[in-house]
């Protein structure tokens, strides 16, 4: 089973500001969220044999206090933040009216000049996801640690047939996606409610 995660909050998160490749540590209270992500996998008997993370420190962090010191954590840079170009940092309690329309209808309405676009985010989600490289050992659950919107450009590419659904969804800071590799092809996607 591969299990996909965003990772704990940050300060740049609490402060409700756009947070791409700004390379923040986790917060305390993010800590604490990756340290009760780690003990509710053990709890339901998930180990991981396999980790990937974004570069980014946040998403590192997040992944190694989930499986601890022992098991090795590859980074991947396809697993990085969408790119905000010029807005990154931007407020998001006060953002510019583009970024409003954008995020209001992420589906239908052009991304900001100078930011990622949305297709190009699933792309690399989709060439980390489907590369040889990726390997997910017969039996065994592997960890990918990343960001929101790369997290939903991953989920946009396993469930084509979302529409653009997911670009909308909330997940919040440790919320938690799983899903199956068969073979070549990937299996239905859940996500994981914890209490």
């Amino acid at each position: 089973m591969i299990y996909i995660v965003r990772h704990g909050q940050t300060e740049v998160n609490k402060k409700k500001a756009l947070q791409g490749r700004t390379n923040a540590p986790l917060n305390e209270e993010g800590r604490r969220q990756a340290i009760a992500l780690g003990e509710y996998f053990k709890q339901q008997g998930i180990l991981f044999e396999k980790v990937y993370a974004s570069p980014l420190i946040r998403a590192v962090e997040t992944a190694r206090l989930i499986v601890g010191e022992n098991v090795p954590i590859e980074t991947d840079e396809r697993l990085l933040e969408m790119d905000y170009g010029p807005y990154e940092g931007v407020d998001l309690e006060h953002p510019p009216e583009e970024i409003i329309r954008f995020f209001s209808d992420f589906v239908h309405q052009p991304v900001p000049e100078g930011m990622e676009p949305l297709d190009e985010v699933v792309r690399r989600l989709g060439d980390f996801l489907c590369e040889s490289d990726f390997e997910v050992p017969s039996g065994k659950n592997v960890l990918i640690s990343t960001h929101a919107i790369a997290m939903k450009g991953a989920l946009e590419y396993l469930t084509p047939e979302s529409n653009g659904s997911y670009w909308s969804k909330y997940i919040p800071n440790c919320g938690v996606y799983s899903f199956e590799k068969c073979g070549a092809e990937f299996c239905e996607v859940h996500s994981m409610k914890r209490e």
